[in-house]
């Protein structure tokens, strides 16, 4: 149980660790397209956030799993649901900020990517 609760956090941990400061560095690559209280309409911008998600994502699974050891897919889903949880929260507080298409894929992607992720560890 502790090996459960201890992969799913580590996945977390590496998921948010590397979106921060990722998102950040992607986002200086576009200047001007980020303006507080404006919505981003850069599509470049989020379709490069959206694929940063998805590797980080697939990471963050692979590392649930090698902590896991065991039930690797299982350990991937609880972790997706739990990001799913969080991002969902995140979406719609950003919901106006951002177009519908950047939302949807975002939330859609996170437990199959996950969940991949964890079952690339054999």
């Amino acid at each position: 149980m502790i090996r459960s609760i201890l992969a799913v956090f580590a996945g977390m941990v590496v998921w948010a660790a590397l979106w921060v400061p990722g998102s950040l560095w992607i986002g200086s690559l576009f200047p001007g397209a980020m303006e507080p209280g404006e919505p981003i309409t850069n599509g470049t911008l989020l379709f490069t956030w959206l694929a940063l998600s998805v590797v980080l994502s697939v990471l963050a699974g692979f590392v649930t799993g090698a902590v896991a050891r065991a039930k690797r897919a299982k350990h991937g889903l609880i972790l997706g649901i739990v990001q799913l949880a969080i991002g969902l929260g995140v979406q719609i507080s950003a919901w106006d900020l951002m177009p519908l298409w950047y939302h949807i894929p975002f939330l859609a992607l996170l437990i199959p990517a996950n969940v991949w992720g964890a079952t690339l560890r054999k």
